[in-house]
């Protein structure tokens, strides 16, 4: 069953966040590599070996050393592989923190400066800023962004890049109690 949780869209297209991860791995394993890797490294070997003079081998001390050095690069491409999948890992329970953290704040007051670029009449371009406030409703995450919705006084609903907030309040802090006045 497809939720917010489980997927993921890019360049404004939905995927299952599971097959749209296979799809990326598959494709990085079957793109060309312009480096060297273990088999290119195993492979020079073999060849080395194949074509050495049979009066004058190789000896064994260097040998050795090739292998040691074959073995020290397949585990070095282990611990990468195994480094990627601890980043994506990471990467993935942050944005599920992140996401939790701004869902227990729907309901909220906000207030956030826009940025608005525009141009004079030369094209010049003027960069403007508006502080703007409204209430939270939501959250989304749309290319890896984390963003608040908040909906304004006049009914209008923007979506909010974290980094643009300036405060997040309480409604009912912000609402004159008429009792205390007495």
């Amino acid at each position: 069953m497809a939720n917010s949780f489980n997927t993921i869209t890019v360049d404004g297209v939905t995927y299952d966040a599971a097959a749209y991860a296979a799809q990326k791995k598959s494709e990085a394993s079957t793109a060309v590599k312009n480096d060297l890797d273990k088999d290119a490294f195993i492979k020079l070997l073999v060849t080395q070996l194949q074509y050495q003079d049979p009066l004058e081998p190789q000896e064994n001390g260097e040998f050795i050393a090739q292998m040691a050095q074959f073995s020290s690069l397949e585990q070095m491409t282990n611990v990468a592989s195994k480094l990627e999948d601890i980043n994506t890992l990471v990467g993935n329970i942050d944005t599920s923190v992140l996401v939790g953290q701004l869902s227990s704040m729907i309901g909220q007051g906000v207030d956030w400066t826009q940025t608005v670029q525009t141009a004079d009449e030369e094209g010049n371009p003027i960069t403007t800023s508006e502080e703007l406030s409204g209430v939270i409703t939501g959250v989304t995450v749309s290319s890896g962004v984390t963003k608040i919705i908040v909906e304004t006084e006049d009914g209008k609903t923007y979506q909010v890049e974290i980094g643009s907030i300036s405060s997040v309040y309480d409604l009912k802090d912000n609402v004159e109690n008429p009792t205390a006045e007495e």
